[in-house]
């Protein structure tokens, strides 16, 4: 795992869509709202473009996220959270997220607040597995 600028990449063993699919299916089981899933890679596909398999998953949950808001109305900038499955020029797939501690920093959330988005870490590992 690595960390830059506020965003942590895990490594995956899987391909760009199985470490998506696998994400959706914990999220769903959990009773998170997924909001939108985006093929970069068919996107720029449709214009003509090659892109290396991507994928952006914007998932939450509004009940944590309202509260988020509430304390910080510009945090809407980086909700609903999002992770980035994509595949780099080595062919290796990653996951990329934003860092809690670096939205709980931007934001100046309390303790409390930060824990309604750290409830990615563990799901991020599931994933993974």
């Amino acid at each position: 795992m690595n960390a830059n600028n506020g965003i942590i990449s895990q490594p995956s063993p899987y391909s760009v869509t199985e470490t998506i699919n696998s994400l959706e299916a914990i999220l769903h089981a959990k009773g998170i709202t997924i909001f939108a899933r985006i093929d970069q890679q068919a996107e720029a596909e449709k214009v003509g473009l090659s892109l290396r398999p991507t994928q952006l998953l914007l998932f939450g949950n509004p009940k944590a996220g309202t509260s988020l808001m509430v304390a910080e109305p510009t945090i809407a900038l980086d909700l609903p959270l999002k992770i980035l499955a994509w595949e780099a020029a080595d062919g290796k797939v990653w996951l990329s997220y934003n860092d809690p501690n670096y939205l709980k920093q931007r934001f100046s959330l309390s303790d409390d607040l930060v824990k309604n988005i750290a409830v990615i870490v563990p799901l991020i590992n599931q994933a993974l597995q």
